[in-house]
């Protein structure tokens, strides 16, 4: 039997997502918790890696199992054994031929940042900061530029393994509630802190130290040099895959409306 899992977790305590020898990864957590619940080894692949620091409002993971289990039993029964910042959100039985990453049409991210003169502090680790006063106007003019199918090199870190740096960036949103800004992506699949680079070059046109057609230079240019530092992790929300609706999966979960 394959099993799908909707996984949210912070990012702060971990690694980032994908297993590594330390065993302080998200990954690493629920692989073990699986299987303590289980008394099996129990191997997951899931829909996008995040980075040490980001955090999870719908990861995707799916694995292959022997064990019939209602699907309660697999939330319930997993998140006793998980740490208090990882808890399963869901579990759905899906058919072999789904895929956790390939049957992925899309993938969604949120930036959450704080506009203040003052750094956060209950918010740590949690939403971005920026202490000079953000354009949006001029953010939405150079975002613009990044919608559609793209090289997206200028935006890549050295150490991306992707096969390609074409991606198609399908919509990017920026709104404001109080003193916090929301910007959501869309696209097919993203490169390694493609994001990240993104958003320090929005940024920078945000605070006017650049202007909006400055995005569509760096874009052409194909090179990382081009663009504005990597924007810190802090703030960045994996949203979770999209998905045929013909699986039946949960399009989110109740912290995505949490979010500012």
């Amino acid at each position: 039997m394959r099993l799908a899992l909707g996984v949210s977790y912070l990012g702060q305590g971990y690694q980032g997502w994908q297993s590594q020898p330390s065993g302080l990864t998200v990954q690493d957590k629920l692989e073990q918790a699986l299987a303590s619940f289980t008394t099996q080894r129990v191997s997951t692949l899931c829909a996008g890696r995040t980075d040490a620091g980001v955090h999870g409002l719908m990861q995707v993971v799916h694995f292959d199992t022997d064990l019939r289990r209602e699907p309660v039993s697999w939330v319930r029964g997993t998140n006793t054994f998980l740490p208090p910042d990882i808890a399963v959100q869901w579990a759905h039985p899906v058919p072999d031929a789904f895929h956790a990453r390939a049957s992925a049409t899309a993938r969604r991210y949120a930036y959450i940042v704080l506009e203040s003169p003052v750094r956060p502090a209950i918010e740590a680790g949690r939403v971005g900061w920026v202490f000079r006063p953000l354009d949006g106007t001029a953010m939405r003019q150079a975002a613009g530029h990044l919608l559609g199918e793209h090289d997206f090199s200028s935006f890549r870190a050295s150490g991306c393994q992707a096969l390609t740096p074409v991606k198609t960036m399908n919509q990017i949103e920026i709104s404001r509630r109080g003193p916090y800004w929301r910007f959501e992506f869309e696209a097919n699949a993203f490169l390694h802190h493609m994001i990240r680079n993104i958003m320090g070059c929005l940024v920078r046109v945000g605070q006017g130290v650049r202007p909006p057609d400055w995005m569509k230079t760096v874009l052409a240019e194909r090179n990382r040099d081009a663009a504005a530092p990597t924007f810190s992790p802090d703030g960045l929300y994996f949203l979770g895959p999209v998905y045929d609706a013909r699986w039946g999966l949960p399009t989110r979960t109740a912290a995505y409306d949490w979010l500012p």
